[in-house]
C-alpha cells in the first residue's frame, strides 16, 4: 500500500477509536432492550409459532448449510408454515462471515421482499443477521460505513434468534462482528437496536455439537463473563449475570463436552452464554477479546478458540488489579471458601481456568501465529482495547507482545530463543 494510504488508515483508525470510546461509554448508560427468552426442548418450534402470529410478509432465515442439511430448522419452519408465515432460507453463512457473503445475504433479503430475519446458528449466523438487518434499513451506507457505534440512522429490521452453540451470547447483545478480508480485520457494528426481539434456547439443537466446538464456545462464554466482571464498567446487574454464568459453566461445561446428549447440561450452558452476553453487552470486554479479534482477522482463528488460548495469560497479567474479583469468581465456581483469603482464592481460580482448558483439549499455543506478525498484532490489540474497553490493568505494546509471544507454536518459539554462549576452555 502507498504511504498516503497507510497514513489515511491510521488517521481513520485513531478517529474511529476516539469515537468508539465515547460511544462505548454511552452504551454503558443507555437502555438496552432485552429479548423475550424461550428456554427448553422444543423452544425453537414455540418461537416459530409466536413469530407466525406477528404478521410478517416474509421472513429470511439466516443459517449455514450444515444446519440446513441436518434438519435442525424443521421445528421452526414447520411452526412457521403451520401458522401461515412465508419464509426463505439463506444458508450460505460460513465461519467469520466476510463482507462479500453478507452483501449476498442483503441482496437475497431484498430480492425476496423480506421484512424480518431469524438468525439460526452460531455466532457467525447471528452476526451476519445483525449486519444484514442494519444494512437493509440503511441502504445509503456500506457495511464498512456502518462499523462503529450507532452509524445507522434507521432502525434495523426485526431480528429473532435461535442460537445453536452456547458461547457468543449474541442473542442478547448489541454488536455484530464481521470479517473484512481485504484488510484482514474484524469490523464491529454496535447499536442497541440490534438486540433480537425474541430468542429460543433449545438444547435439542446443541446435542450434536462436536466436543471441540463445545469446548471453544463454552470458554468463549466464560471469557465474556470474566472480562465483564473484572472490567471497570461492572455494576451489580452485570455482576449477577457474570457470576451466574461462571457458576453454570464450571458446573456443566465438562459434562456437555464429554456427554453431548445431556440436555440438562446443554440447557445450562445455553443459559450461561445468555447470562454472560447480558453482562458483557453492558460492561464490555478486555484484552482477551482485543487479541482474539486480531487472531481472527489475520489467521481466521475461531473466536472461541482464540479467547480460550489467551484467557489464562491475560488473567495472570491482570491478577494484581483484580485479585478481589477473581476471589469472588472462585467462590461462585465452588473452588474454595471465602475464609481462605483473596490471594489464595484468586490463584485457585487461575489454576482452575488452566485446568479446565486442559480438560477440554484447548491448546496452549496458536498454530498459525508467526513471530514476525506479533508487533502488528499487539499494536492493533492495544489500540482496540485502549479505545473501547474498560480494562482493569493497562498493557504497553511491549507487554502485549510478550504475552502473545507465549502462544507461539513450539517450533517457532524455540527458533526465537537465543543460542547459549559456549564457555571458553582456553
Amino acid at each position: 500500500p502507498l504511504i498516503s494510504d497507510l497514513i489515511s488508515d491510521s488517521l481513520r483508525t485513531t478517529a474511529l477509536g476516539a469515537a468508539m470510546k465515547g460511544a462505548g461509554l454511552a452504551v454503558r448508560f443507555l437502555p438496552i432492550p432485552q429479548p423475550t427468552i424461550l428456554v427448553g426442548p422444543g423452544s425453537s418450534g414455540r418461537l416459530g409459532k409466536t413469530i407466525a402470529g406477528f404478521g410478517h410478509g416474509k421472513i429470511l432465515i439466516v443459517t449455514d448449510s450444515i444446519i440446513s442439511k441436518l434438519g435442525l430448522l424443521d421445528d421452526l419452519t414447520d411452526a412457521l408454515t403451520a401458522g401461515g408465515a412465508e419464509y426463505v432460507v439463506f444458508d450460505a453463512i460460513t465461519p467469520d462471515a466476510p463482507i462479500p457473503l453478507i452483501e449476498a445475504g442483503i441482496d437475497f433479503y431484498l430480492e425476496n421482499a423480506c421484512d424480518a430475519i431469524v438468525a439460526f446458528g452460531g455466532g457467525s449466523s447471528m452476526d451476519a443477521s445483525k449486519a444484514i438487518a442494519a444494512a437493509v434499513s440503511n441502504p445509503g451506507k456500506s457495511l464498512r460505513e456502518l462499523a462503529g457505534y450507532f452509524k445507522g440512522l434507521q432502525t434495523p429490521v426485526k431480528i429473532y434468534a435461535v442460537p445453536t452453540t452456547a458461547g457468543t451470547g449474541s442473542e442478547v447483545t448489541v454488536a455484530a462482528v464481521i470479517s473484512d478480508p481485504e484488510r484482514q480485520a474484524k469490523l464491529v457494528i454496535v447499536d442497541t437496536r440490534l438486540v433480537p426481539k425474541m430468542a429460543a434456547l433449545d438444547p435439542c439443537l446443541m446435542t450434536g455439537l462436536p466436543p471441540h466446538i463445545t469446548a471453544a464456545t463454552g470458554i468463549d462464554a466464560l471469557t465474556h463473563a470474566i472480562e465483564s466482571f473484572v472490567g471497570k464498567w461492572a455494576n451489580p446487574y452485570t455482576d449477577d449475570m457474570a457470576l451466574s454464568a461462571v457458576g453454570l459453566i464450571f458446573d456443566n461445561l465438562r459434562v456437555a463436552y464429554s456427554d453431548g446428549k445431556n440436555l440438562a447440561a446443554r440447557e445450562s450452558m445455553a443459559l450461561a452464554a445468555t447470562y454472560a452476553g447480558l453482562a458483557f453487552t453492558r460492561a464490555n470486554v478486555g484484552y482477551v477479546h482485543a487479541i482474539a479479534h486480531q487472531f481472527g482477522g489475520k489467521y481466521h482463528t475461531p473466536h472461541g478458540l482464540a479467547n480460550a488460548i489467551m484467557l489464562p495469560l491475560v488473567l495472570k497479567y491482570s491478577l494484581p488489579a483484580v485479585t478481589d474479583r477473581l476471589a469472588l469468581l472462585a467462590v461462585r465456581a465452588k473452588l474454595g471458601r471465602e475464609s481462605e483469603g483473596e490471594d489464595v482464592l484468586a490463584q485457585k481460580f487461575l489454576d482452575a481456568v488452566e485446568q479446565l482448558n486442559r480438560d477440554l483439549g484447548i491448546p496452549t499455543f496458536l498454530a498459525a501465529l508467526k513471530a514476525s506478525d506479533i508487533p502488528q498484532l499487539a499494536e492493533a490489540a492495544c489500540r482496540e482495547a485502549h479505545t473501547g474497553y474498560p480494562v482493569p490493568r493497562y498493557m504497553t505494546q511491549a507487554v502485549c507482545e510478550d504475552i502473545i509471544r507465549q502462544v507461539l507454536p513450539p517450533d517457532a518459539a524455540a527458533a526465537k530463543k537465543p543460542a547459549r554462549r559456549r564457555k571458553r576452555t582456553d
